[in-house]
């Protein structure tokens, strides 16, 4: 009897020591935001996350015209990805404010920023991206809430040949999204960041067989990139609210910085629809 009762207290201490020193189940992909994703909630004009904003004025800024940061206010989810967004040619951070909180408050940093004269050419304004990103992750109070090794860009017009030009110079980054872009090079077979090129069918400024698709078909075949040419749609859609523009920005943001796969159902097999002219991509993305 008490060797019985012996085994059986040392077989409890066992347990419950080998509870207590287990280890800790780690997450499959620390870097989720927010729940398990809905086209509702994709294509909705406001994320799970509450969002704020800080102003960044141009004295302020080193490389860059200042801008505005939107950025999620939970301290308690961990730090969040972030993005650098350029206007187009005459453009101001007001022309693409309307990405600031809708991608924000799915779980990112977004930082609308202006250039350093609304005529800056597409180098330049990829510079200033990479300069705006620096800022962000270095000196913005926000900072700490920012994971320094997961940032992406984007740009209208010569905002999106600049982001082009950013993922060439810093191929650490990761996505960049370049909207009915602009650049005098077409050949980007450098680039290595995922990217997705989102060209307009009606664009007569900067035609899409002409930019945005030879953009995209330069870009390396063993890259995860795609082409979204929007349905029915001139060069400045993007700086109108657009429901499609921000479902599959969202979901590339989502897939590629945040290494979230629940976002794949939204980009592979290639989706289709009356708003999607056309739609290429390397798809799978796993």
């Amino acid at each position: 009897m008490l060797r019985n009762a012996a085994l059986s207290l040392l077989t409890t201490a066992t347990v419950i020591l080998s509870a207590a020193t287990a280890p800790t189940p780690v997450a499959a992909n620390p870097y989720e935001r927010g729940p398990a994703p809905t086209v509702a909630g994709i294509e909705a004009t406001q994320g799970p996350f509450t969002t704020a904003t800080v102003t960044v004025p141009r004295s302020s800024a080193t490389g860059f015209g200042g801008g505005t940061i939107y950025y999620p206010t939970t301290t308690t989810a961990g730090t969040f990805g972030a993005v650098a967004i350029s206007p187009g040619y005459y453009g101001t951070k007001g022309s693409i404010a309307w990405y600031g909180n809708r991608v924000a408050s799915q779980g990112f940093v977004v930082f609308t920023i202006n250039t350093f004269s609304i005529v800056d050419d597409p180098d330049s304004r990829g510079a200033q991206l990479l300069a705006a990103l620096d800022y962000l992750t270095q000196h913005s109070s926000v900072r700490t809430r920012i994971d320094a090794t997961r940032l992406g860009v984007m740009g209208h017009s010569m905002g999106g040949g600049g982001s082009l030009v950013t993922a060439s110079a810093r191929p650490q980054l990761q996505a960049a999204i370049p909207l009915t872009p602009y650049h005098d090079t077409t050949n980007w077979s450098a680039v290595s960041v995922p990217t997705l090129v989102i060209g307009a069918e009606n664009d007569s400024t900067a035609p899409v067989d002409s930019y945005a698709e030879p953009f995209y078909v330069s870009l390396p075949a063993t890259l995860d990139k795609a082409y979204l040419e929007l349905n029915n749609a001139g060069h400045s859609a993007p700086i109108v609210a657009n429901t499609t523009i921000a479902k599959y920005s969202i979901s590339w943001l989502k897939r590629f910085i945040d290494n979230d796969t629940r976002y794949e159902q939204f980009l592979c097999p290639a989706p289709s629809g009356p708003t999607i002219q056309e739609y290429r991509d390397t798809c799978p993305h796993s």
